[in-house]
């Protein structure tokens, strides 16, 4: 059991504490270069520093080196590599506003490592039917995965501390599936991504001191996408992600092509003389899951959030109920 516990609570620590200390200094870092964006959802339209994706891929590459130190597993160097590619092309994004297709196509890429280390295992494992081997199709998921889940994320970043929000209860979901279904080691690698998320939540709450950006969001989703591979929890994983996954569908629906966020003229949501949110009648402006919580009159941007957490929370549960039959069928 000391094999397992220690490498937990040293790369646990690390993982927390490398993004808790030192995201105030790059918070400073990025301002004295203007590297801001405005707050659109506050009033007097404060200036917010951008990208903190420099701070969450800090803490989770030193995390999972510490694991890899403990055991050489290509599972580990799937997810370090896969994760920093969808840093690299989040950064550049963060940069310069790149073609709607950029992202997509970039974490195709992201995403073979874990083809060519061999990092996964072809059977899809489902609650109650037990597991189907598609060896062929199942490459096939892997290239989508990463583009769907790293884009899932970066969708929903849209309100103060939402993303890094969401992954700390999505993330902490797929560890506690991951106990059940006493894959314990895999449990662990996990974990880095839930407190390197916790951590970052603390300066990107409402009111954020600093946003992800899409090197945030890429590097949180695609780390997310590669321990469902990795880890054999796809399914499971999608559960967990399901308010994300419907915001993007939504989106995606509504707009008919995939497109920069940036690039869009209408938006979703308006404010109230009282700088609520409230949702917009523009006919141009996509379909969003903040657009559908708006529906039934405004409310507060941190009012807005809870709701989000609230359907994240009710998808966890699912997810972990998921994987308990999944344990059963097994």
């Amino acid at each position: 059991m000391t094999e397992l516990i220690i490498p937990a609570i040293v790369s646990s620590v690390v993982a927390f504490f490398t993004v808790y200390f030192t995201t105030p200094p790059l918070i400073q870092f990025l301002q004295k270069r203007n590297y801001t964006v405005t707050d659109m959802n506050k009033k007097g339209l404060p200036m917010i520093a951008r990208p903190g994706g420099i701070s969450i891929i800090a803490g989770i590459i030193a995390s999972e080196i510490i694991l890899y130190a403990f055991w050489q597993m290509n599972e580990i160097l799937a997810i370090i590599i896969t994760t920093s590619i969808a840093f690299v092309i989040g950064y550049v994004d963060d940069r310069k506003v790149m073609g709607g297709w950029f992202k997509p196509l970039g974490l195709v890429l992201a995403a073979s490592p874990i083809i060519f280390l061999g990092a996964y295992d072809s059977d899809l494992a489902f609650p109650l039917f037990g597991e189907v081997q598609i060896p062929i199709l199942y490459l096939g998921i892997i290239i989508l995965m990463i583009p769907i889940t790293g884009n899932t994320i970066n969708s929903i970043d849209v309100l103060n501390g939402v993303a890094s929000g969401f992954m700390v209860i999505a993330s902490f979901t797929l560890s506690i599936a991951l106990v059940i279904l006493q894959n314990y080691e895999m449990a662990i690698i996990s974990l880095p991504l839930g407190l390197v998320s916790l951590a970052f939540y603390k300066y990107h709450k409402n009111p954020s001191k600093i946003f992800p950006g899409d090197s945030g969001a890429l590097t949180l989703g695609a780390m997310y996408g590669t321990i469902a591979i990795v880890g054999q929890v796809e399914i499971i994983a999608a559960v967990a992600l399901l308010p994300a996954v419907i915001n993007s569908f939504l989106f995606l629906a509504s707009m008919k092509k995939i497109v920069e966020h940036r690039q869009i003229k209408g938006k979703p949501v308006e404010h109230t003389e009282d700088f609520k949110l409230k949702a917009t009648n523009d006919q141009t402006a996509p379909i969003t899951l903040v657009r559908l919580i708006l529906a039934k009159g405004p409310l507060t941007e941190k009012q807005v959030s809870f709701q989000i957490f609230k359907l994240g929370i009710f998808s966890g549960i699912l997810a972990i109920i998921s994987a308990v039959l999944m344990g059963i069928s097994l």
